[in-house]
């Protein structure tokens, strides 16, 4: 079954491609391979929430904003290559802004992990980073990035 159909299935629409921040681009492709830009949550222009995790925002919350993030960034690689050319998902980097002490980021983006395997099925395994940072940008608690294969 092809990405696009995938979503349909599961009643998941990708959004329009999220504006950049600063000065570059959503996604590039370099020969058979994908990269996003990092995605924040942003719906309609504005973030899902802020904060950081395991202060503001609850592991739970996380892992639908890390959903979130991914949504935007799958968007990015369908607005360049158009998802049906996905044929595996490479790397998933997954920054969470988090409290002192806070220790369950791989917990978190989890929430990207998973909605591709929903989406790609054994072609969304992939190798991963969860990354624990203080800050994010406008004070997003989590951003994804992703590297995909394309044919």
């Amino acid at each position: 079954m092809s990405a696009s159909a995938r979503l349909n299935e599961l009643g998941i629409e990708l959004p329009e491609v999220a504006k950049p921040l600063a000065s570059y681009v959503p996604a590039v492709r370099s020969g058979n391979l994908v990269y996003t830009s990092g995605q924040l949550p942003m719906q309609a222009g504005k973030l899902a929430a802020t904060g950081k995790l395991g202060d503001d925002v609850t592991p739970e919350q996380g892992r639908a904003l890390a959903r979130i993030c991914t949504l935007n960034a799958l968007a990015a690689v369908d607005s360049l290559v158009g998802i049906d050319a996905v044929t595996q998902v490479v790397k998933v980097v997954g920054f969470v802004a988090s409290a002192p002490g806070f220790n369950g980021q791989p917990g978190v983006v989890n929430g990207a992990s998973h909605l591709l395997a929903e989406v790609f099925g054994d072609h969304g395994s992939h190798a991963r980073s969860a990354v624990g940072v203080a800050e994010l940008p406008l004070d997003s608690p989590v951003e994804v990035e992703l590297v995909v294969e394309v044919g």
